[in-house]
């Protein structure tokens, strides 16, 4: 049903520097596969295949990666390290990917839009690469993919953090319809603890219908000065509806160093076995 999943990956990666200086901050390898490929082979487990990336300068990397490098495959053919390859050949067969450059950096509200032409006229998935969502079932987009068929709206992943911690995401409060499903009907992107509407916090995953684009182009600079996503989501929901899921697998926040280490720890004592 949803067919296409939108990717900012136009970010400086400043917490990175010096390593993201000529590097994209998604190209980082947790183990020997980069952020951004672990989150396209969530998109296209839940059907989203055609994989749409807001770039910016400086991130050739990301386009010539889930591309055929003739000479790599020429020079290892036949041999065994061929096996390696075998995560992103299969995405590149079963991917589509389309890029425009965000030309400069005004939120995560403004990446979006800057995506519209990618999208079109239909709901569509967002994926931030910096959280890392491991599962042993369903992906997290898989899981919000089939919440959308009885919902048919937006629908944003959230997670329970501690109460210090509410200024580093955007945060809602809403009904309760079930066991970790909500309507949501407050957002508030960084809030302080004292006032945080609650401790569900937005990690990267978000289903969006398209109406948003229009939501977003008529929302003013809000936090930081930039046009914050949730400001627009909050503007849906009070207009409509928004949901909010709180999701099923172990999340890591690969923005920061200590979370990246982590997860690089986590990936390869659980997932990595060498070929």
């Amino acid at each position: 049903m949803i067919k296409k999943c939108l990717f900012p990956v136009a970010g400086y990666g400043t917490r990175f520097l010096p390593a993201t200086k000529s590097m994209p901050k998604e190209m980082l390898p947790v183990v020997n596969k980069p952020l951004v490929q672990y989150g396209v082979e969530e998109a296209i487990e839940a059907g989203m295949t055609t994989c749409a990336m807001v770039t910016g300068r400086g991130k050739r990397a990301i386009a010539d990666h889930f591309d055929i490098s003739y000479e790599l495959e020429h020079q290892i053919s036949g041999s065994g390290k061929e096996a390696y390859l075998a995560s992103i050949r299969n995405v590149l067969e079963k991917g589509v990917f389309t890029m425009v450059r965000q030309r400069e950096m005004k939120g995560l509200g403004h990446a979006i839009l800057t995506g519209k032409s990618l999208i079109g006229n239909e709901p569509f998935g967002v994926l931030l690469s910096d959280d890392l969502c491991i599962n042993d079932g369903p992906g997290v987009l898989a899981q919000m993919a089939e919440l959308y068929k009885q919902f048919r709206c937006s629908i944003v992943a959230i997670q329970e953090v501690p109460a210090d911690e509410t200024h580093k995401y955007g945060v809602i409060s809403g009904e309760s319809l079930k066991e970790g499903i909500y309507r949501v009907d407050e957002m508030v992107e960084k809030p302080a603890p004292e006032d945080a509407p609650s401790n569900l916090a937005i990690i990267g995953r978000y289903i969006l219908t398209p109406d948003i684009f229009d939501i977003i182009a008529d929302t003013e600079p809000g936090a930081n000065g930039e046009i914050q996503l949730t400001d627009a989501l909050q503007t849906q929901a009070r207009q409509g509806c928004v949901m909010a899921y709180k999701f099923k697998g172990r999340r890591f926040d690969c923005g920061s160093v200590p979370g990246f280490v982590e997860a690089t720890n986590y990936v390869y004592e659980h997932h990595y076995t060498d070929i």
